[in-house]
């Protein structure tokens, strides 16, 4: 049974969610992933103007005349959420955990997709992965989504982003736009990732909290990691310290960015705060003008 607080919680991210992708950008996203797949259909007996590239050089040689290849394009697209719900996701300093905006932000995309007709899918991981549900059409589908997302019970689990992309390409055939939504504290996945999007069109999105960037100066805080369940006291008075933070925090923010870039994924980053649609719309806005 779901409770009234989580029913509430489903409706305002509907609403707010549905408000955003009439208002800002359900066209953009429509001219950015829409119509760029074009599917193989037939082989026809070449006629006078066709594109002499399409030519089935295969088929002409059998056939003892030429023969051209017809495509069609690909008007429906699969939209794949590949969330990471581990238990450092359980962390928020502002005004939300970055779990609940990470469950917001595929819900924004996924109302999107469905505005324009296009499947869905879902699979929740941790080091393990702890739900697939495949890809459907229609809002009834998108509000299960939803609720999946807000409704997880985290365990005190660590992330394994290779398992997710492995498990992605088995059950996932079909090219499709995937999702990859993670805080990206993880050991290298650079090889599952660029196996995946050799088939499919991966999109990664950093979800950060301001604290984990740059750590204000708070005194005594203790401090347990969410995955490993350790304990740590330290003095955020200390300048040393601050700059040791920000600087090993810089240098995973650095280390993501190169292997995304080496594997030509692009990213969205988030944060608990700061809005993201103007970085949604930034995004939307380089995938038009590069396509």
């Amino acid at each position: 049974m779901i409770d009234a607080e989580l029913i509430k919680k489903i409706r305002q991210i509907q609403i707010h969610s549905s408000h955003m992708v009439n208002a800002n950008f359900a066209g953009q996203y429509e001219s950015v992933f829409k119509g760029r797949g074009m599917q193989f259909e037939e082989v026809r007996e070449y006629t006078p103007g066709d594109d002499i590239r399409t030519i089935d050089w295969n088929v002409t040689a059998r056939a003892g005349k030429p023969y051209v290849k017809r495509f069609v394009e690909e008007r429906e697209m699969t939209v794949m959420l590949l969330v990471d719900l581990s238990a450092s996701g359980d962390f928020g300093t502002v005004n939300r955990l970055k779990n609940e905006l990470a469950a917001e932000f595929c819900a924004v995309l996924a109302f999107a997709a469905v505005k324009n007709n296009d499947k869905v899918g879902l699979i929740i991981f941790t080091d393990e992965i702890e739900l697939f549900i495949p890809p459907k059409k229609g809002s009834s589908h998108v509000l299960r989504l939803i609720r999946e997302l807000l409704y997880f019970k985290m365990p005190q689990k660590k992330t394994d982003i290779p398992l997710a992309l492995d498990y992605l390409g088995r059950v996932i055939r079909k090219k499709a736009t995937v999702f990859l939504v993670s805080d990206f504290i993880t050991t290298d996945f650079s090889r599952q990732l660029s196996l995946v999007n050799r088939r499919h069109d991966v999109v990664a999105v950093a979800v950060q909290d301001p604290v984990e960037i740059e750590m204000p100066a708070v005194g005594l805080v203790e401090f347990v990691d969410a995955e490993s369940g350790e304990v740590m006291v330290v003095d955020t008075s200390s300048g040393r310290f601050r700059r040791h933070f920000g600087a090993r925090s810089k240098g995973r923010a650095d280390q993501l960015a190169e292997t995304l870039r080496s594997v030509s994924v692009d990213c969205i980053n988030i944060r608990t705060d700061k809005p993201y649609i103007n970085d949604l719309i930034k995004f939307f806005h380089m995938r038009h003008r590069r396509y």
